[in-house]
């Protein structure tokens, strides 16, 4: 009977042996899985950060890329030849505009002086005593006619010049303000990514949640 006890306890003692070795086998697996899948995550984590900054120096990079465009060079272009600034900011559209503005502008200048200093030759001709030749708008307007249509003139041409020094005052800021603006990246090229993520610790407080990451 003593033997059997003896017995008894030898087993259920070796039998606790081997259940402590197996759950201290068990809990080193549980640390090691839990130390490789932490290191996945951080891993991926630290990638996904890498990947943002250079994501980001990349879009700075491409928004302030250096470059030799020279907006003093624009300003002296546009101001010798209007619409040459224009051209050296590769924004061809604009320099007919100008050309256009420029030449109508011009056009009105041209036939207003004329038409003025056409009625102003007139009237000296009429109110000269000395000149016997009557002007050639005696049977067309009265004297005080003359001179509304010479004062008419004279401003409108007047005005025009002005129209016209503005045209040519725009042309020159335009080309500084798009010399400026040539390095500057204005593309629409935006875009969000969105991917899940997964925290797993020993305790069993896992988290899950979706990150975000905006494109420009």
């Amino acid at each position: 009977m003593h033997i059997r006890f003896k017995c008894t306890l030898y087993i259920f003692a070796f039998l606790c042996l081997i259940a402590d070795h197996t759950q201290s086998q068990n809990n080193s697996l549980a640390n090691y899985r839990f130390q490789l899948l932490n290191q996945t995550i951080t891993g991926h984590f630290n990638l996904n950060v890498a990947t943002t900054k250079k994501a980001k120096a990349d879009s700075i990079s491409k928004i302030f890329k250096p470059s030799t465009h020279s907006p003093k060079l624009a300003i002296m272009l546009s101001a010798i030849v209007p619409g040459a600034g224009q051209i050296y900011n590769k924004k061809y559209w604009k320099t007919p505009v100008i050309w256009l503005g420029l030449g109508v502008s011009g056009y009105f200048i041209r036939s207003n002086h004329i038409l003025y200093k056409d009625y102003k030759d007139a009237l000296l001709q009429r109110t000269d005593t000395s000149i016997k030749v009557p002007d050639k708008y005696l049977d067309l307007y009265s004297t005080d006619q003359l001179i509304a249509l010479q004062d008419q003139y004279h401003q409108s041409r007047d005005l025009f010049i002005i129209v016209t020094s503005l045209v040519y005052v725009l042309n020159i800021v335009d080309a500084l303000v798009d010399a400026h603006l040539f390095t500057f990246d204005v593309s629409d090229d935006l875009s969000i990514d969105w991917q899940p993520y997964y925290k797993y610790n020993k305790k069993n407080s896992n988290t899950a949640g979706l990150s975000l990451q905006l494109k420009f």
